[in-house]
This record gives C-alpha cells, sequence and structure tokens, in this order.
C-alpha cells in the first residue's frame, strides 16, 4: 500500500511536469500547421490578385494600341471620293456621270402664210410642250500605271436616254442610224499619258469645240450658244462644235498656263467625193445617213473627209484666251443645188479666238469671235451660205454661293450666198443675219442636285433659219413644217414621191425650261 502510494506521489511529482510540457508541444505545433497552412491560401490569393492586375494592364495596354494591320485590299474606295476605286496598286477607275431633264414650251414662230410661194406652213407651228433629256451621260474613266511618270488611260462614255427609248433618229429634218443611247456613244478611247502629255485614239469632242465650252453657260439648255457659234448652216448639227468619230489626238502638259491641244482624223472614204460612208462609220462624216431628206442615197448634204483640228490657250488667274482652228478637208454639198453640181466640193475651216474674265469670285465675262469659210469656185458663191463672221458675249453673276443667273447674246453676220429654202429664193448677199438672246437662273441644292429656269429666243432676219436646241438637248425645234417626208427611190419616175418637210426662213423661235440635274 504503501508502495502503490509512493509511485502515484513520484509520478504526481515528476511525471505530470513532463505531460503537461507534452500536451504543450503538441498544442503549439497544431497551431503552426494551421498559421503556415493561412499563409499558403493568403499567398494564393495574393498571386491570383497579381494575375487579374497584370492582365487588366495588358487588356488597356492593347485598348491604346492601334490595331494590327489587316491585309490589304483589292478594291477600296479612294479617301474623299466616294466614285473613285483603287484597284490594287497600280489602277485608278472613277465612275461619273450628268443627268439633266427639263419641262419645256417651245415655238417654231413661224408666219400662217407665206406670199413668196403662196404657201402655209403645215401642222402645229407655235407653241409645243415637251419633256426633254438634255447632255446626260454616264462614264467610266481611270488609269493603269506603267510607271513612275507614265500611264495607261482610258475612258467609256455613253448618252443616257431618260425620258425617251434609245434608238435611231427618224424626224423630219435629220435621219441618222447611230444610236446615241448605245454603249460608248460618246467620248470614248484609249491612250497613254506622261509628263511630256498625253495620246489618245478613239473618238472625242474636239480641241475646237472644247477651247471655249468654259465660255458655254447654257450647255444643253435652250440657247446653248451652238445655235450660232460653229453653226455654218443654222442647222441643228454644228459642223465646228462636234464629236469626231475615227480620231487620234495630242493633249500637252500645263507650260506654266500654256496648253495646245491637236487632233486629227482620217476620211478614210473611198470615193475621191467623201459621197459615201466612212469606213466602219453608220452615218456619213457630217451626220445624217446618205439620202436623208429625200435626196439621193449618197453623201452628199456635208460629208467631209479628213478633219484637223487645234487649239492654244493660256490661262491664269482670272484670266483665259483661246485661239483655235479647225479643218474639214472635201465637203461635199452637193446637194445644195438641183443639179448636184459635182463642184459644190470644196474645203471649209474655221477659227475663232475667245476670251474669259472673272471682274470677282461672283462675276464673269466671256466673248467670242468666230470666222468660218468654204471655198467654192467664185460661180458659186450665189448660194454659198456656209462663209461668215459670229460673236457671243456670256455674263454669269453669282448671287450667292449656290445661284447665279446667265445671260447670253450670240450674232450671225451675213453670208455671201444662199441656197434658198420653201419661201425664200436663192441669191447673194441674203438678208441672212440672227440674233439669239439667253438668260437662265440657276441654283445647286448641294453637291449633286440642282435646277434651272431657262429662256431662250433666236431671231431670224428674212431669209435665216436659225434653230433652237443645238448642242445635246434631246428635244430640238427647227425651220421644217410637218408636211409629209418626201421618199426617194431611183427605180421610178419621178424619183421623189412626196414633197416634205418643207424649211421656213425667218422664224421667230422661243423656248422656255425648268429642269433638274444631277452631277456625280
Amino acid at each position: 500500500m504503501k508502495t502503490l502510494l509512493a509511485a502515484v506521489l513520484s509520478f504526481a511529482l515528476l511525471g505530470a511536469p513532463a505531460y503537461a510540457q507534452t500536451a504543450q508541444t503538441t498544442a503549439q505545433t497544431s497551431t503552426d500547421a494551421q498559421l503556415q497552412a493561412l499563409q499558403a491560401q493568403l499567398d494564393a490569393l495574393k498571386a491570383q490578385i497579381e494575375a487579374i492586375k497584370a492582365q487588366q494592364l495588358q487588356q488597356a495596354q492593347q485598348a491604346k494600341a492601334p490595331p494590327p494591320p489587316s491585309a490589304p485590299q483589292f478594291v477600296r474606295v479612294k479617301p474623299g471620293n466616294s466614285a473613285t476605286f483603287l484597284v490594287g496598286k497600280k489602277d485608278e477607275v472613277t465612275v461619273y456621270g450628268h443627268l439633266d431633264l427639263s419641262f419645256d414650251d417651245a415655238t417654231k414662230g413661224l408666219a400662217t402664210f407665206y406670199p413668196f410661194n403662196g404657201s402655209s406652213p403645215v401642222g402645229n407651228i407655235g407653241w409645243m410642250t415637251d419633256i426633254s433629256t438634255n447632255l446626260s451621260y454616264f462614264g467610266v474613266r481611270g488609269f493603269h500605271t506603267l510607271g513612275d511618270h507614265s500611264r495607261f488611260v482610258y475612258q467609256l462614255e455613253t448618252q443616257i436616254d431618260v425620258s425617251s427609248t434609245s434608238g435611231i433618229t427618224e424626224t423630219s429634218s435629220n435621219e441618222s442610224d447611230q444610236v446615241k443611247g448605245g454603249l460608248t456613244s460618246r467620248n470614248s478611247y484609249i491612250g497613254l499619258q506622261g509628263n511630256w502629255g498625253a495620246v489618245k485614239i478613239g473618238k472625242s469632242d474636239a480641241p475646237y469645240k472644247i477651247s471655249t465650252n468654259r465660255m458655254n453657260p447654257f450647255s444643253g439648255e435652250w440657247g446653248d450658244y451652238s445655235v450660232i457659234m460653229g453653226n455654218t448652216g443654222g442647222d441643228n448639227r454644228v459642223e465646228f462644235g462636234t464629236r469626231v468619230d475615227h480620231a487620234i489626238w495630242y493633249e500637252s502638259p500645263n507650260w506654266a498656263g500654256l496648253h495646245l491641244n491637236a487632233m486629227v482624223s482620217p476620211g478614210q472614204n473611198r470615193s475621191y467625193d467623201d459621197s459615201a460612208l466612212a469606213a466602219g462609220e453608220a452615218d456619213c462624216s457630217g451626220g445624217n445617213i446618205p439620202g436623208s431628206g429625200a435626196l439621193p442615197p449618197f453623201c452628199n448634204d456635208g460629208s467631209f473627209g479628213s478633219l484637223y483640228s487645234y487649239d492654244l490657250n493660256y490661262g491664269k488667274g482670272p484670266f483665259y484666251i483661246t485661239g483655235a482652228y479647225e479643218l474639214h478637208k472635201r465637203v461635199n454639198r452637193s446637194s445644195d443645188l438641183p443639179n448636184l453640181d459635182p463642184n459644190d466640193v470644196a474645203d471649209e475651216d474655221a477659227w475663232k479666238v475667245g476670251a474669259q474674265y472673272a471682274f470677282s469670285k461672283a462675276t464673269t465675262f466671256s466673248a467670242i469671235y468666230e470666222d468660218m469659210h468654204r471655198y467654192v469656185p467664185a460661180y458659186l458663191m450665189y448660194q454659198n451660205e456656209r462663209t461668215r463672221t459670229g460673236t457671243w458675249f456670256a455674263l454669269t453673276q453669282w448671287l450667292d454661293k449656290t445661284s447665279n443667273i446667265n445671260f447670253g447674246w450670240a450674232h450671225a453676220n451675213p453670208t455671201p450666198g444662199d441656197p434658198g429654202q420653201h419661201n425664200t429664193p436663192t441669191t447673194a448677199n441674203p438678208n441672212n443675219m440672227a440674233n439669239m438672246y439667253t438668260v437662265a437662273y440657276k441654283h445647286q441644292i448641294d453637291r449633286f442636285v440642282g435646277w434651272y429656269v431657262d429662256y431662250a429666243d433666236t431671231v431670224n432676219h428674212t431669209a435665216a433659219h436659225y434653230d433652237l436646241g443645238a448642242g445635246g438637248r434631246g428635244i430640238t425645234t427647227d425651220c421644217h413644217d410637218a408636211s409629209i417626208l418626201a421618199a426617194f427611190d431611183a427605180t421610178v419616175n419621178p424619183p421623189i414621191s412626196g414633197n416634205g418637210p418643207h424649211c421656213y426662213a425667218g422664224g421667230h423661235l422661243q423656248g422656255a425650261s425648268v429642269g433638274l440635274t444631277f452631277n456625280f
């Protein structure tokens, strides 16, 4: 008993502290493990936070940096021009056009009776309303780069007949096999261009015509200056203001404001008097088909051979001046005489000088003097209505940034002779002067759309028969009445049946229109 009690006391005195120390050591070890586990969790959480911060920083830097370059587009729009496209690295293509439609009213202004031959014009010779498409077109032009300073250039352009159906012309005063609305019916070409200028081949307005285009604020409207300027016969065919087929021409660079343009069109006609169609063409060179107007089936109403046209102009600041010359070889007008005189085949030429000056940004004045000749033998001068002079004056006054008013006056001086019309005799020194007066108000709604109001008045002297509408209008008015069109048939005698239409000189033609335009 004593021995058991002594053992218990000994454990209490000696073993209890040791056990307490062992328990304390075990508790401390457990606490340290928990702290280490907590620290590990904190370190993992800190690493996750740092990873999130790094990701956010990377995203912010990427947002500020420009996007990586994308693969280049083969076709793209040229900056600042929605109608020009860049193709690859060497090509540029531009789509362009002009639309002009008008609601018109016009009169031939003829008398109801002419005592010279005791006749009256047939049909409506007074006011008639119409809807006309005027000088409207669509085109594509562009270039292919060949080197640092050279290009292959091209243009394909066609007339757009919006208010009528395209087809051949069969009016009482004009018959043509050309389809104006056919593809590439207007200025179309290919060529080479460099620092030295450009050489082009195809068809285009002649340099003689282009030289003074900027002086014609009524282009395509009633009162276009082509009614008289460049117009030798007074019809709606403009001999020295036309588009030239099968031509080759040179356009110079800008030599400190000076430009030179030169064109040649070979006659490519197998007949000696140009009475046949030029090879590859649908109409006679001077317009119309063979036999138009009840004539024999030949090109003898103005058909010509080779054509040469030149223009030299200078522009600097508000001033522009130009001089132009054009020659038509062997012009066949044998149909002007009943006996079809073969000597009535002669050269015709014209020259003109024009000047334009802008007195300010608001006021521009233009003036042209023109001299045209037909070189027939002396005994045929009594019927020569193609030799004369003419003048043109135009004023454009801007009323504000979007509106302007334009005034024009064209004057045709008399000719040495006249082949005679239905109410006038064939005679030398006829009274065939004429004046045309034009006024137009124009307003541009925005860059593309505009509208205008236009009025023109052609006042012919007794033997003159200048028309109204030459120069690009879809609807024209002229000296002809509505009598039945004559027809030519060489197999019958007499070869001509019918007797119309008749051209009456001395008309007082007037036209007014309201038009809407769109450019792109």
